[in-house]
């Protein structure tokens, strides 16, 4: 038979061989990555430099030993640029490859900000081990970072990097942190302590232009002010990898188009992680992948499964103020009610979403409050949220 192919060795990718090898040892799995393979948390890039971490030190297990300990074929560094789904077959650098059921893993690419300037394609974006090596690589000799978005990434970062000695400037249009996640209220509970570990916060600007000067960059901002760095980073999003699908026929939309079965428009491929839009979803976080990962693993195995996802609660890891958050659609009908709050000597805030029917269904926790996360949780499911 065939083998089931998987494209992409992120969490997503090795998670689901995990998850499938312990219901089915035999069937022979390929694993296909664009990189060196090795298996790495891609969380703990946004929070490892403060901890002497380098790209080395975060390797938890290199490619060979996982395709060892998998039983599996992996093709490491091979480019996939096309897939012919009628001979189920792939065209990569390592030449073709049949397969009998396909899985995308691919991931996303940080979005591009279309800035001016001739430095503009010296900003860099940290989205895999190999970016890391890069940027760690270009703050060896750096003092001050400027950091172009104040959303969960660049919030995790500006933590890291001001806890690890450097002067850090964040940018950022909106009013406050973390505003697509959280009301203005719990997002403003950051300021004050990142400020303390070295963080300048602006807000209600933009990053306009990026030019080389004597002393590093020069950023030019939307207000008209400018600003000094040695270092730019862009954390302002992700955008899902759906070219290759779309080049395929594939459906697409803000990701991969698959059903509560991780299924595409063709029934032999699938998708799952950053790329795919379940069920008119993109869910970008470790819990609702992992679930994800597993819920295919079972299908692929032959049972009639499909992903439910119960609450997750998404952490953000700003050791100086911790948050944890479980989101509501922008759309939610409701309002955020003040459950608890901090004082001066302990910052914090306890927040809940109510709907319409007064039940609870999403929550902020930031500072000594981030430890309730798992009560708050359990407390949502007694109430059959999800």
């Amino acid at each position: 038979m065939k083998p089931i192919v998987v494209l992409g060795s992120g969490l997503a990718g090795y998670t689901l061989v995990r998850e499938l090898r312990k219901l089915d040892r035999d069937v022979a799995i390929t694993l296909i990555s664009q990189d060196s393979g090795n298996y790495y948390s891609k969380p703990m890039l946004s929070n490892a430099l403060a901890q002497g971490k380098t790209a080395e030190s975060l390797v938890i297990t290199v490619a060979a030993d996982m395709a060892r300990q998998l039983g599996i074929t992996l093709l490491h560094h091979t480019q996939v640029s096309g897939i012919r789904r009628a001979r189920k077959e792939l065209q990569t650098s390592a030449g073709v490859i049949e397969y009998g059921r396909l899985v995308l893993a691919l991931g996303a690419d940080p979005i591009r900000l279309p800035l001016q300037g001739n430095a503009a394609d010296a900003v860099v974006s940290v989205n895999d081990i190999e970016d890391y090596a890069k940027f760690r690589g270009a703050i060896v000799s750096a003092k001050q970072i400027a950091i172009i978005g104040a959303g969960l990434i660049g919030c995790e970062f500006a933590n890291d990097l001001a806890g690890a000695g450097y002067a850090v400037t964040v940018i950022d249009p909106t009013a406050y942190p973390l505003s697509s996640l959280m009301p203005e209220s719990a997002g403003k509970q950051l300021l004050a302590p990142l400020a303390k570990l070295g963080v300048t916060w602006r807000f209600g600007t933009a990053v306009k232009a990026v030019d080389r000067d004597a002393a590093g960059y020069a950023l030019t901002l939307t207000d008209g002010t400018a600003l000094a760095a040695d270092v730019v980073l862009s954390a302002v999003g992700l955008r899902p990898r759906i070219e290759l699908a779309r080049s395929a026929g594939l459906a697409v939309n803000r990701g991969i188009v698959v059903d509560a079965q991780l299924r595409s428009s063709d029934a032999d491929i699938y998708a799952l992680g950053d790329c795919a839009e379940i069920e008119g979803r993109v869910l970008p976080y470790v819990l609702p992948i992992m679930h994800a990962a597993r819920a295919l693993a079972r299908g692929l195995a032959g049972e009639d499964a499909k992903v439910e996802f119960p609450a997750m609660p998404v952490v953000v890891k700003t050791p100086s103020h911790p948050v944890a958050v479980l989101p509501v659609a922008r759309d939610a009908a409701g309002e955020w009610n003040i459950l608890a709050q901090g004082s001066e000597i302990k910052p914090g805030v306890k927040l809940g979403f109510f709907d319409a029917q007064n039940q609870l269904s999403g929550f902020v926790l930031t500072g000594e409050y981030a430890a309730e996360r798992g009560a708050m949780t359990k407390q949502l499911g007694a109430s059959g949220i999800q």
